[in-house]
């Protein structure tokens, strides 16, 4: 298991840095359910193809993106931010009321290495919707 501390290692060493802060990607052109579902969803690996069927030759990490594409394999990527399964997290409402994803996830674009800030526990995200005029009714994040 893995802390606060660090992250998990990936099948696929992804560098937030080159895509978000280099290029400027924003984080739902990958994470596309972001704002129309429960979960932020990551990419398949037709989407990362999309860019690097052209770019990112003799990359070590491309190359095995490449590996995955060519074997109709998806990608397990080990996941970083959890909550309890008997917690149920609407990532949608969360942006339709404006947050960033900055906010519970950190700054993802300065990360070589994603891994948790924030703790994820009850506390945090009662204090959270305590400051922010959110509700605190167990119904909305228990049913």
């Amino acid at each position: 298991a893995f802390g606060l501390n660090e992250g998990p290692d990936q099948p696929i060493a992804f560098p937030h840095t080159v895509h978000v802060q280099d290029m400027g990607m924003d984080c739902t052109f990958c994470h596309r359910n972001v704002e129309k579902e429960a979960a932020a969803s990551v990419p398949a690996v037709e989407l990362c193809m999309s860019c690097h069927k052209v770019i990112g030759d003799n990359i070590q990490e491309v190359e095995k993106l490449r590996g995955f594409h060519e074997t109709g394999r998806a990608i397990d990527w080990v996941r970083v931010h959890r909550v309890p399964d008997h917690v149920q997290f609407v990532h949608d409402a969360h942006i339709r009321a404006g947050f960033e994803c900055s906010t519970c996830h950190g700054d993802v674009a300065k990360m070589t290495k994603v891994k948790q800030v924030r703790a994820l526990k009850m506390g945090d995200c009662v204090d959270c919707h305590r400051e922010n005029n959110g509700p605190t009714n167990c119904s909305v994040c228990h049913y």
